[in-house]
């Protein structure tokens, strides 16, 4: 099936064959006549799938030109490099139409975003924070709101964003197309489609767990940190097809701690993006890479979902994540657009039980590799590594009170004097022999 196989417009045709698409995908291809029909749509499909497109292309298609300033289609997402993603998107499928799409997100300048959506648009691309925030200074109205479409909405509300989501949900028309795509169904998930949804048609495609057929997955069982910083060294020392590396750190400390060693070893060549990150710093990043003039990026779970980018060759994860659901998201990074890729995982012995649940959930087991020859071995161990020694703490028990004798030595004889009152008469008795008066009273 191609694209000419569905119901798209000359301009949307056009734009997918510049950009070098004949063929949709599978969730592409079942959401299209869903969306067009009218029915709300639940599409359960995780990351690699080409879910944007699912629910651009019917919304696109069904777009109309007005003379009304205020947003047609509103479209949700988590992160602001998903923003800039499907802005992106909706430019490059919208090339040969005069549609207006503005994207917002937090860390910018509000006002300046507020000027930009005054000034008219047909499709809005925004973080739940910002746009209830600009809907509340009435940036826009949301009268005119035909299609929304909630995206990654597990992770919205992981991040959460749960009350944002709420109020804007409460601000829209009633009558109105509804669009979720989630890699997960959450109880909070499913609450969410009963309260706001009209009777959802469900989609699944590749749900979450479901490992990609074209990607290759392999492990290695590493005792230790540095080990593992020389494994990744080696790696890229000795595989020339590593071209795209995508490099998955826990935190942002730990990448931050990667990014200095490897650009000590890779000049040049490295970026980091994680959330402590200033906004321009991460776009020119993913550019860099984008480009092909940063070899890897390092990066953290939180900006994983938005960094849509083609022909990553490898994805690494250099630790096992807690969540099963994030491997599958970190390696759907790769073996996109119908191409091969390779997902590698670095598996100390403390993370085992986080590799099991990954692979429960995905019904597979990942192929365990020997370490190379060459790997340097290393002996130093972090401050998380190093045994802990706990020493049996005895408990003195305390004597009872009835026990215990005095704290001092009983007092001598002088000193045991005791106080008590002597009356002036016995006084006198003891001094003079008979009690002395003041004589007899007349």
């Amino acid at each position: 099936m191609t694209f000419d196989d569905l119901n798209l417009n000359t301009p949307l045709l056009s734009a997918l064959d510049d950009m070098g698409y004949t063929n949709p995908t599978t969730i592409q291809r079942k959401v299209f006549s869903v969306v067009m029909s009218g029915r709300d749509v639940c599409g359960i499909a995780q990351t690699g799938t080409g879910k944007t497109f699912a629910y651009l292309l019917p919304c696109l298609r069904q777009w109309k030109f007005s003379k009304d300033k205020n947003p047609q289609i509103m479209i949700i997402v988590p992160t602001r490099e998903l923003v800039a993603q499907v802005v992106e998107a909706i430019k490059s499928l919208s090339v040969y139409t005069s549609l207006v799409v503005v994207g917002v997100y937090g860390g910018m300048n509000i006002n300046t975003q507020k000027l930009e959506v005054e000034k008219g648009l047909d499709v809005i691309v925004a973080t739940p924070g910002r746009l209830y925030d600009l809907a509340l200074n009435g940036a826009f109205k949301t009268r005119g709101i035909k299609q929304l479409v909630i995206d990654e909405v597990d992770e919205m509300l992981n991040l959460g964003f749960r009350t944002q989501l709420k109020n804007i949900l409460d601000l829209l028309p009633a009558k109105r197309q509804n669009l979720l795509f989630s890699a997960t169904i959450t109880d909070d998930v499913e609450m969410l489609i009963d309260t706001y949804f009209n009777d959802p048609v469900r989609i699944e495609a590749a749900p979450t767990g479901t490992p990609l057929e074209n990607i290759i997955q392999v492990a290695y069982n590493v005792p230790n940190f540095y080990t593992k910083v020389n494994l990744l060294e080696l790696l890229l020392s000795t595989d020339a097809s590593m071209t795209k590396v995508l490099v998955f750190a826990a935190t942002k400390q730990l990448a931050d701690q990667l990014y200095e060693q490897l650009e000590a070893k890779f000049p040049g060549t490295a970026g980091v993006i994680h959330s402590n990150k200033e906004q321009n710093h991460r776009f020119n990043t993913v550019k860099q890479f984008q480009e092909g003039n940063y070899r890897f990026i390092i990066a953290t779970d939180i900006v994983a979902r938005g960094i849509d980018i083609a022909e990553v060759t490898h994805v690494i994860n250099f630790d096992v994540p807690e969540v099963p659901e994030n491997y599958i998201h970190r390696i759907g990074r790769t073996g996109r657009a119908d191409k091969k890729g390779i997902a590698i995982t670095f598996i100390k012995e403390s993370e085992k039980e986080s590799q099991e649940g990954i692979e429960t959930l995905m019904k597979y087991q990942i192929p365990i590799k020997e370490l190379p020859a060459g790997l340097v071995i290393s002996d130093v161990l972090t401050e998380e590594e190093i045994p802990k020694v706990f020493m049996k703490i005895i408990q003195v028990q305390a004597p009872k009170k009835e026990d215990s004798g005095a704290s001092f030595h009983e007092k001598s004889a002088k000193n045991s004097k005791v106080n008590f009152i002597v009356k002036k008469k016995d006084r006198m008795m003891k001094k003079y022999g008979k009690p002395i008066s003041r004589g007899q009273k007349k």
